[in-house]
């Protein structure tokens, strides 16, 4: 089977691959059992780019593909026209309950299908074209009468922004004064007040005083400074914009008074989203069960709690991927194979090296699948990572490059404990425990 990828993408896959991360684009031609949420994925889309907001809680332990998901969400958006942000929340880097933290990290990671982070300035600069030609098409000034083409794109820039400015009058006066850097070919200013717009701390005073604006952005300004984005967004041609809050289950191992300001930050954000706050926003959270159902997680704030539940049955076949909670069951041996088997074919698309099918064939892919999670204790969730590292960089390169190379030979298993995370680590200790009987 060739797949219809370009040879860039092909190898930005592999690379990722071969460094044991999850690839940045080109999810569609690795995933496995996503296909029972296209449908309601779709959905929620179109429901985002006529201008309302989802809410999604992804739900997996270590290795179930959380990450996978969420870039493959992110992927799908894009190609819709969608911008998108993915947020790692951490305790020291990215805290949940500094919300001006939060937008900055989102506006760092801001991505599109043409521009990669940070496309926050190609989106300001989009906005102001699109400005620009919507008052040619209108008719209401002439492309070469520059004065009345600058007061009509004034006119209805104000117009635009009236809802922001009732809401934050900072970030459209900030935007007001962009337009003008930009527009008298200031550079330096125009860089400033993005920075100002995305959320940075220490914008020099001057810049501040260009705009009319003081201080630096707050938590309170945060979700305010969110709507000003999403009509930035729309008005540029992005229907919506996907934002991932990333292991949110983090917000368990920090100390009980900055838990309880970041989980109920996240009831906030929740029921803004709901009460449609944000139309054109698509917001994904992802965490472990432990997360979800733990005394030290959503279940420490009941209202909380509430609004993410989801009943899950004992059978993954029956659950409503239209719920709030989306579950991923992680990955079987039989789907382990699987996607092995495409990152061989698209390894052997990407060197055209007839080699390749032969000495790796899905025998070989499923006999190194088993002892990968033979290693890790028998524990096929926790194995995709380290399996697929160990496929690219010790089987197929070597296959690729040496032509007397022939893994079955050639190569025995190892897994070094430097290249192991904290719970494949685990996985392999657990196994190696001698029990006194």
């Amino acid at each position: 089977m060739t797949i219809d990828v370009s040879a860039r993408r092909r190898r930005d896959i592999i690379d990722a691959l071969r460094r044991g991360a999850v690839p940045t684009n080109g999810l569609d031609v690795l995933a496995v059992g996503l296909d029972r949420f296209t449908a309601a994925v779709d959905e929620d889309l179109d429901r985002v780019a006529a201008g309302g907001s989802v809410l999604k809680a992804i739900r997996g332990e270590y290795g179930s593909g959380k990450t996978f998901f969420t870039r493959w969400l992110a992927e799908r958006a894009k190609r819709r026209g969608f911008a998108a942000s993915e947020v790692q929340i951490s305790e020291t880097e990215t805290p949940l309950h500094r919300m001006e933290t939060v937008y900055r990290r989102l506006a760092e990671h801001l991505s599109t299908e043409q521009f990669p982070p940070s496309a926050l300035r190609p989106v300001l600069d989009g906005w102001m074209f699109a400005l620009e030609e919507d008052v040619l098409s209108s008719g209401a000034a002439a492309e070469d009468d520059a004065a009345a083409l600058d007061k009509a794109v004034g006119d209805l820039l104000e117009r635009r922004l009236a809802e922001i400015s009732r809401s934050t009058p900072a970030f459209a006066a900030a935007l007001r004064a962009y337009r003008r850097a930009a527009a008298t070919g200031d550079q330096a200013t125009a860089d400033g007040l993005a920075a100002w717009l995305a959320g940075q701390p220490h914008v020099a005073a001057s810049i501040r005083r260009y705009a009319g604006v003081k201080g630096d952005l707050d938590h309170f300004g945060a979700l305010s400074f969110l709507q000003g984005l999403l009509t930035v967004l729309r008005d540029a041609g992005h229907p919506g914009l996907i934002v991932v809050l990333d292991e949110v289950e983090t917000l368990q191992r920090v100390r009980s008074d900055a838990r309880d300001k970041a989980l109920n930050a996240l009831r906030q954000l929740v029921d803004e989203v709901h009460a449609g706050r944000f139309p054109g926003l698509y917001l994904v959270i992802t965490g472990t069960p432990a997360f979800y159902d733990g005394q030290q997680g959503a279940q420490r704030l009941a209202p909380l709690a509430q609004r993410l539940a989801t009943d899950f049955g004992p059978d993954p076949r029956w659950d409503n991927p239209r719920a709030t909670q989306l579950r991923l069951p992680g990955f079987t041996t039989d789907s382990l194979v699987e996607l092995g088997d495409k990152v061989r074919r698209l390894y052997s698309d990407a060197y055209a090296n007839p080699r390749i099918a032969t000495v790796v064939d899905s025998a070989y892919v499923s006999e190194l699948a088993v002892a990968v999670t033979g290693k890790l204790g028998g524990r096929v969730g926790v194995a995709p990572r380290i399996f697929l590292k160990k496929l690219v960089a010790d089987i197929l390169d070597r296959v690729e490059q040496f032509d007397d190379f022939d893994p079955r030979q050639h190569y025995a298993l190892t897994l070094r404990s430097d290249e192991l995370t904290d719970v494949e680590r685990n996985a392999t200790n657990a196994d190696d425990v001698e029990l006194q009987m």
